[in-house]
């Protein structure tokens, strides 16, 4: 062989080598490792927390700040930036974060000089053998000046995002497992972590997840894209080690304590306290529903079969600040999630889990996408979607139809001949219908309301009036209810003729166990 092509030969294979090199990191390798973890018995992992830190609470955790000098990428040429959260109560066990820098892997390494200890005291050698329970992504989304944090991932596999002028409000998740069963919730973990390094200009970021839990396993893929409304594109491979009773997908956790629909018991400033209001699902025929929350005196589930899903989320409808009047914890600003499905789902239903709570620290709201058939041991789950986090629920909608922009609950009452309104016993339902779908409507359209009770209820009255102050219809319904220790259900729509005008209000009245009385 000539020296000519053995030179030849020898660059070709240092450019196949370097092009592995660049891609050695992916998703099918991320697979792989949570297919090989699947065959293996399952290790919970290990605590390493010394008392001072197993036992903080809440207030102490969080003097635990990153320090912006410190951020992971602070000397590089991208807008992004890493911080990081310290072990600390519940986040007992370290989770390994690596970093993949043109195709290389290395680990990132555990420093206490990254974090600022505020005021807490303790021996610095208890810190030695800790490590990071998750990581925060720090972007420039309201300003070119200002450093955001965009999205924060830490505890088991969960993660939230927020856009523009947002703040972080609901969560998801990367798996959810037996949720709301007797047989008690199982929690994945994310263990571990490859954050891929932008390059100069990059706008998104990439990294991967693996995911573990004593009956499945998990590889991951996250592009974020940070903006106006941020969005997260989801790549998951699942892998089950054992039988599941509930197989969660793409599931989102938020809080609902008292609306206009669920009025509080209590005095309270607040007309309403919630990070999501309601559960809408775009299915694959076409049709928009959607569910008003409700906190339970009971846990409930409620299950709506769908094949191919279009789209599902948690939305946070009416965030006008008046809605609220919440100068701290601003729920007007926090956003709603909204799952878009990638391909084909095939047959299963979007589950809504609501469980009592009694104040706003705990998140009492779960959805997820429930396959109807679950894959045989070995084989992957694959399912990619998008979440868009925004503050823009009409967008979702693209003005195909008008929505529900708010839902009133209250006792039923008559105006007597004396004009004085007396209560008449019933349950009284007001829903206001908006959008462009009907200011749009032209003069002399006969909108008519499309109304249906369970047997649990029995429908008395229904009025459809024109609201000039939304520029839409308010919907009233009177409605008898048989049996308060029992569910009734409830849709309406508007029409005119067979065309349908707006999405489907699908409301349950949860049963009561504070009241004996029935009808």
């Amino acid at each position: 062989m000539s020296p000519l092509r053995s030179a030849l030969l020898l660059t070709a294979a240092l450019l196949a080598a370097s092009a592995q090199a660049q891609q050695s990191f992916s998703l099918e390798q991320a697979t792989a490792r949570a297919k090989a973890l699947a065959d293996q018995p399952y290790q919970k992992p290990a605590s390493n927390l010394p008392p001072v830190f197993s036992g903080m609470q809440f207030a102490d955790y969080m003097k635990i700040q990153p320090r912006s000098e410190k951020f992971e990428w602070r000397d590089l040429k991208t807008p992004f930036k890493l911080a990081f959260y310290h072990q600390g109560m519940q986040f007992n066990a370290p989770v390994l974060i690596h970093e993949i820098i043109d195709g290389r892997v290395q680990e990132v390494g555990y420093s206490t000089d990254r974090f600022d200890f505020g005021d807490l005291h303790f021996d610095k050698e208890s810190t030695s053998r800790l490590g990071y329970a998750g990581f925060r992504v720090v972007y420039p989304v309201n300003r070119a000046d200002k450093e955001d944090e965009v999205m924060s991932v830490l505890g088991a596999s969960y993660f939230r995002v927020i856009g523009k002028g947002q703040v972080y409000g609901l969560s998801a998740r990367g798996l959810a497992i037996d949720t709301a069963m007797m047989s008690g919730e199982e929690f994945p973990n994310f263990r571990e972590f490859w954050i891929q390094r932008p390059k100069p200009g990059e706008k998104q970021l990439t990294f991967y997840a693996l995911l573990d839990s004593p009956r499945a396993t998990g590889a991951y893929k996250f592009t974020l894209t940070p903006g106006q409304d941020s969005l997260l594109d989801v790549q998951a491979r699942v892998f089950l080690r054992g039988e599941v009773g509930r197989l969660g997908v793409a599931p989102l956790t938020s809080m609902f304590l008292f609306g206009p629909n669920q009025q509080s018991s209590r005095r309270n400033f607040r007309p309403a306290i919630h990070d999501s209001n309601g559960l809408a699902i775009h299915t694959g025929n076409g049709e928009w529903l959607w569910r008003p929350l409700n906190d339970p005196q009971n846990v409930e589930v409620s299950s709506f079969e769908v094949t191919n899903p279009r789209g599902f989320g948690l939305l946070q409808r009416g965030r006008e600040f008046a809605n609220f009047q919440d100068l701290k914890d601003r729920y007007d600003l926090r956003p709603s999630a909204w799952i878009e499905p990638r391909g084909d789902w095939g047959r299963g239903s979007v589950q809504l889990v609501e469980i009592p709570t009694a104040d706003e620290t705990n998140d009492n709201i779960v959805v997820y996408w429930l396959p109807a058939q679950l894959p045989a041991k070995g084989t992957p789950l694959s399912v990619d979607y998008r979440i868009h986090w925004t503050m823009d629920e009409a967008a979702i909608l693209k003005d195909e139809v008008g929505w529900v922009k708010q839902t009133f609950h209250t006792d039923g009452e008559l105006t007597q001949a004396n004009l004085i309104r007396a209560f008449d016993g019933t349950t009284a339902l007001l829903v206001d219908f908006t959008g462009p779908a009907l200011a749009k409507l032209p003069a002399g359209t006969q909108v008519q309301p499309q109304v249906s009770v369970s047997n649990n209820g029995e429908l008395i009255d229904a009025q459809l009036q024109p609201n000039p102050a939304i520029n839409g219809w308010r919907l009233t319904l009177r409605v008898k209810i048989r049996n308060v220790a029992q569910a009734t259900e409830l849709r309406a729509a508007l029409i005119a003729g067979p065309k349908v005008l707006t999405e489907t209000w699908s409301y349950q009245l949860p049963p009561r166990s504070d009241v004996q009385r029935s009808f």
